[in-house]
């Protein structure tokens, strides 16, 4: 704790540089938010992705992205939505290029099509998934503990999914559903680092009569710091493994997950706990009332 000034100006920066970024830049929104056609293509041998990008770039499709699937001989070409094309007619144009220009056979595996309405709807879907779980965790938190703890868990949430949102707004990172999923599951990750600290804290503050809130406070996170940092470690250790050896498809996704749980972490440890102390929390918020004690020690 006696670094929380440090912290909340370090959070304080990131949290204003991310949000200028999301305004000034936004989100490099993927297929299934924008709309578009998805085009899955498998080559007899390995093929160059760049030599892909350079022909499609020249060839008329300049925001065409293409990536690997799988393996080195497959590919997928995502395109954005064509009022004067259907998805049949731009795949067929696309797969006749290729086969063209590329000196190879191409075989066309599979066209999707996301209409721009759907985007829409799951844009907003999405967003809304990310705000019931914030209310549903600031109710559950104020039920099983006091509402300054679910105060604190919440805003140390916003704090994580900004800068996780941030990141991909500076990168300019493709934003697609599997990692909207991850911006979720580091919601579930880092409530859970947070209760388990909060947890400590409630305990100590009913057990240690004597000690000043900052005291009590960092006595608790001392105690839960190795839990913390283990189980942090060992999950970065696998979200790496994925990131490094699970393909394209699922960089982004891994890539949320390695900043996410990063600062989660660091969130759990400095920013969720000094906001309890902004918040004013004191001993006899959270001493047990008397009724309670007596019941126990009959119990």
């Amino acid at each position: 704790m006696g670094k929380r000034y440090a912290a909340l100006a370090l959070s304080g920066c990131l949290i204003v540089l991310s949000l200028g970024s999301l305004v000034v830049r936004g989100l490099n929104l993927g297929l299934d938010f924008t709309g578009g056609t998805l085009i899955e293509m498998s080559y007899p041998a390995p093929v160059d992705l760049a030599k892909i990008r350079t022909l499609l770039v020249e060839r008329g499709f300049a925001d065409a992205t293409v990536q690997r699937f799988g393996t080195t001989r497959e590919i997928l070409i995502r395109l954005p939505p064509d009022p004067e094309l259907s998805s049949a007619a731009l795949s067929d144009k696309v797969l006749a290029v290729l086969r063209a220009e590329s000196g190879a056979e191409p075989q066309l595996r599979r066209v999707e099509f996301v209409g721009p309405q759907v985007g829409e709807d799951l844009t907003e879907k999405g967003g809304l998934a990310v705000l019931f779980s914030l209310i549903g965790i600031l109710i559950y938190v104020a039920w099983r503990f006091e509402y300054r703890f679910a105060a604190g868990a919440v805003l140390a949430l916003v704090h994580d999914c900004l800068i996780t949102l941030g990141f991909f707004s500076l990168t300019g990172l493709e934003f697609d559903l599997s990692v909207l999923a991850a911006v979720l599951a580091i919601l579930g990750y880092s409530i859970n680092d947070t209760i388990v600290v909060f947890d400590r804290i409630r305990e100590n503050f009913r057990r240690m009569r004597r000690g000043e809130t900052l005291e009590i406070i960092n006595a608790s996170i001392n105690q839960t710091l190795s839990r913390t940092i283990l189980t942090s470690g060992t999950t970065l250790l696998v979200v790496f493994a994925l990131a490094w050896l699970g393909g394209e498809i699922i960089h982004n996704f891994a890539l949320a997950l390695i900043v996410g749980i990063a600062v989660g972490t660091y969130s759990s440890i400095y920013i969720a706990s000094t906001l309890l102390v902004l918040l004013k929390l004191r001993r006899e918020d959270l001493l047990v009332p008397e009724r309670e004690t007596l019941d126990a020690e009959r119990l």
